[in-house]
């Protein structure tokens, strides 16, 4: 876990926004903009008032032309649609950029497998937003996971967010939750209970999708998702179970602004040392194989 209340010891990282949507005006920018690790430079959108609308309020600029935000940054962060995102990542990396990706990393695997080319022939730091994984309490459960045997897992991962408003987007309402949830538990299941090395999915992405994992410890466990249904707030859970009382992870009662320092002192401090941390691209396109698996046994 990254150490938030010792002082930086480094000048901030010059971070440059693509996007100027919600999540980018909401998290992306107040985060990167609010250091001491990072400074929020500069924004790029195709919007270009909404590009000034998202920078203005952190004294950051709004640029005209993405080669023009590589100038002005060290560092380049996304928040825009999974293909529009491995496209110009690999842009980034090759103008030799730090990289804070979303998830998925791409829209499909080879565009994904694309992008880490990319930044392996560049040497460049990347890190993905996978949320759950900068919260104290979720690495504070993975730490106590690897202690107790593990037998198998449920969990679910669950939203209305399809069903209208901000998030109900165009790439999420075709692919569904296997693309944009996925991620997200797979990552905590592997993370939890060692590799997965198969996963089975069943249903529909668009409604209701229930994936099962088999681990390379033998281990099983399934998941539910949907971002379909009519539930406030969105559930967030996984359960392990074995010969011993399990462990739970449930973020309904969580701060999420907890995950932020975390996230932005995590991704400054692999950009001043030069080194990825665990949550790097290589680890976005691992998840996006064991998506692309799961997508084959329901025909996506």
């Amino acid at each position: 876990m990254a150490d938030t209340t010792s002082p930086w010891p480094h000048s901030p990282v010059k971070v440059g926004l693509v996007g100027a949507g919600p999540w980018a005006r909401g998290v992306h920018a107040p985060v990167l903009a609010t250091g001491p690790e990072t400074e929020l430079t500069a924004v790029w959108a195709r919007r270009p008032e909404a590009a000034q609308e998202t920078a203005a309020p952190h004294g950051a600029v709004a640029v005209a032309r993405f080669e023009d935000l590589l100038d002005q940054c060290e560092a380049v962060a996304f928040a825009v649609p999974p293909d529009i995102q491995a496209d110009l990542a690999g842009r980034a990396a090759k103008a030799g950029k730090a990289l804070l990706l979303e998830k998925p990393i791409g829209l499909d695997v080879p565009s994904a497998r694309r992008l880490v080319d990319a930044i392996d022939e560049a040497g460049v730091v990347s890190q993905v937003v996978l949320t759950n994984r900068y919260h104290p309490v979720a690495q504070e459960f993975l730490r106590a996971a690897r202690d107790i045997e593990v037998a198998g897992a449920r969990s679910a991962c669950l939203s209305g967010a399809f069903l209208g408003g901000d998030f109900a987007t165009p790439w999420r309402l075709e692919h569904g939750a296997l693309l944009d949830l996925g991620p997200h538990i797979l990552d905590l299941l592997d993370a939890a209970m060692g590799p997965i090395v198969r996963v089975r999915a069943t249903g529909d992405p668009r409604k209701w999708v229930e994936l099962t994992c088999e681990h390379e410890s033998g281990a099983v466990s399934q998941a539910s998702l949907s971002g379909s249904v009519a539930v406030e707030p969105g559930i967030m859970r996984v359960e392990l179970f074995g010969p011993r009382p399990g462990l739970v992870y449930d973020n309904a009662d969580l701060d999420h602004d907890e995950c932020w320092p975390v996230l932005r002192q995590a991704f400054a401090s692999a950009v001043r040392t030069g080194v990825s941390g665990e949550l790097d691209a290589r680890r976005g396109l691992y998840l996006q194989e064991l998506i692309a698996q799961a997508a084959e046994s329901v025909k996506v």
